[in-house]
């Protein structure tokens, strides 16, 4: 029975969202609706899959490489049913460093290594973990991401010349930038403005319509018609391949693997945030559940596939699955179909698309950073709260002028401490002598103890979280304690949770009560917290527990010494 049960729980996280879509029933009508919706996506998502491989610093069939294979695992074996998988904004800062310090192959062993990684968070069950990333350090590290995009096609936006190798890192990027600009390419940057109004004007009249392809078809007839001088995908990188790759293990060796892990483990904890992200949008949207470990990992083995055909890192992508949403998708088949229209359009395309300009490239990413920088968000948070302001400008500035892995890491734990300030702060410790008004039975009434003449019997009460954050406030109130009482009655009642740390207070303030020949009174501890505090060794009768507050303010009068419950 208990097998049963353990390999049922397995099945409910684990099976792909494709296996529940068929068993709920797939008809025609479902494939007519997942066949437009895959087109639609497919038609976004083929320029796009170029313009962030280019702006990676890699050949463009490397994209559509990733958003061929990784899209159709993604879609295949995922936990949504609407997200659609493939080469991603947030990872151009990430992909290029690798590139820059590592080359090609040391970015395919790293995206390759990602999967393994994934995996074992996916299966490990660690995927519910991710979503406690704090909200300012998404926003932080989302617009960070953005800015660098942004940054990184001024070059082929003004159709720049650079004495040498364009740098990574921010301020020397825009200083190079700024000594090429008398270089700058006026039919370039034509081109360029052009297509962002195409996308834009698109975007606003006719928003169904493809906007980034007909902005790049635009492009590329005006630049090929006029003959412009501008710089084209083939006189870059020669066009690209009509056919996949023939399937290929990266170069594995001990040192190779080394040197390529921090750059794995970067991928994988953001492909992991962008898809689990990017798979609760799709969510909010359809009003459906994802199984957030099976999302992560269905993300692991495209991240395997992609680079086993030469492919860089795969992830959730917001914008297409959303787009893929709005399309009329019914399930996984639709992100399925559309990972098999990329490789049509690859086989019957490839010749045209060395005459697309690079110019029309940058301006899709352009419009992409400035939809990615959540500039309403950011203005928001910086008005919330000062902690808040702190932890999104922190996590910004490090993601754009240090590391983005850092500026997670560093957000991360200033959040995490920021909500450890703010829980502390919430407990409350009050106190008072006990008497007969203490506390009606129906608790509708605040608890306010009010002076009596027996003052033998003081009565504590401690509400919110008891953690270590708050323990050593909650142990100085429980220790500024005047007089010598008889008895304390402490009532936890309003405890929402309680850990170690707060047993051990409790435990050291038992201890000394004990020395002053005074009994501890514990009301309201669940069975959790009585054998958390059994292990600590509070059992009466150095601690009696009850259950309600007179019966144990009753009990400290008469000094019983039985544990009434």
């Amino acid at each position: 029975m208990l097998a049963r049960m353990q390999r049922s729980g397995f099945a409910a996280l684990f099976t792909p969202k494709l296996v529940t879509v068929l068993r709920e029933g797939y008809g025609l009508d479902a494939l007519r609706a997942d066949i437009v919706s895959g087109l639609t996506v497919a038609i976004i998502a083929l320029p796009l899959s170029m313009a962030i491989a280019i702006a990676s610093g890699v050949p463009p069939e490397r994209g559509l490489y990733t958003a061929i294979v990784g899209g159709f695992l993604v879609s295949a074996l995922g936990g949504s049913r609407f997200q659609i998988g493939g080469p991603a904004g947030a990872f151009i800062v990430l992909v290029f460093a690798t590139v820059q310090t590592h080359g090609i192959e040391g970015l395919i062993l790293a995206t390759f290594l990602s999967g393994f990684i994934l995996l074992a968070i996916g299966f490990l069950r660690l995927g519910t973990f991710i979503k406690y990333v704090p909200y300012p350090v998404t926003v932080g590290f989302t617009s960070g991401i953005a800015v660098i995009i942004l940054a990184s096609q001024l070059k082929d936006f003004f159709g720049l010349t650079l004495s040498g190798q364009e740098p990574g890192p921010f301020i020397p990027k825009l200083q190079a930038l700024a000594a090429a600009m008398p270089t700058i390419n006026a039919a370039a940057v034509v081109l360029a403005l052009g297509s962002v109004a195409v996308i834009v004007g698109l975007r606003r009249w006719r928003p169904h319509w493809p906007g980034f392809l007909i902005a790049v078809a635009l492009a590329t007839v005006v630049a090929s018609a006029l003959d412009l001088p501008v710089e084209t995908i083939g006189t870059r990188f020669g066009g690209i391949p009509q056919l996949l790759p023939a399937p290929s293990l990266p170069a594995l060796s001990w040192g190779k693997i080394v040197e390529a892990l921090p750059a794995a483990l970067s991928f994988a904890l953001l492909g992991g945030i962008e898809s689990l992200l990017s798979a609760v949008v799709a969510d909010s949207m359809t009003g459906r559940r994802h199984r957030s470990n099976c999302e992560l990992v269905a993300q692991g083995v495209a991240n395997i596939g992609s680079s086993l055909f030469g492919g860089i890192c795969v992830t959730g992508t917001i914008a297409r699955t959303a787009a893929n949403v709005r399309a009329g998708a019914r399930g996984p088949v639709s992100g399925m179909l559309h990972a098999l229209f990329l490789l049509a359009f690859m086989l019957v395309a490839a010749p045209l698309a060395r005459f697309i300009p690079l110019a029309a490239l940058s301006a899709i990413l352009a419009v992409v950073a400035w939809n990615m920088a959540e500039k309403h968000q950011f203005a928001a948070l910086l008005r919330s709260s000062r902690g808040d302001a702190v932890v999104l400008l922190i996590t910004f500035l490090l993601v754009v002028f240090r590391d983005l892995t850092e500026g997670i890491l560093v957000g991360f734990g200033l959040g995490a401490l920021l909500f450890l300030h703010r829980m502390s702060e919430a407990v409350r410790v009050e106190h008072g002598v006990a008497s007969i008004a203490d506390r009606p039975d129906n608790g509708e009434q605040p608890y306010s103890p009010q002076i009596a003449t027996d003052d033998d019997v003081v009565v504590y009460r401690i509400s919110g979280a008891f953690f270590f954050g708050a323990a050593a406030a909650v142990g100085a109130a429980l220790d500024r304690i005047g007089g010598q009482p008889r008895a304390y009655v402490i009532d936890i009642s309003s405890v929402s949770f309680l850990d170690s740390t707060a047993a051990a207070t409790i435990e050291g303030f038992v201890r000394k009560a004990r020395q002053s020949d005074a009994t501890v009174y514990l009301v309201g501890a669940s069975p959790s917290i009585r054998k958390l505090l059994r292990t600590h060794g509070l059992r009466p009768p150095q601690l009696r527990f009850y259950s309600a507050l007179k019966d144990a303010v009753a009990a400290a009068r008469r000094g019983k010494s039985e544990n009434r419950e």
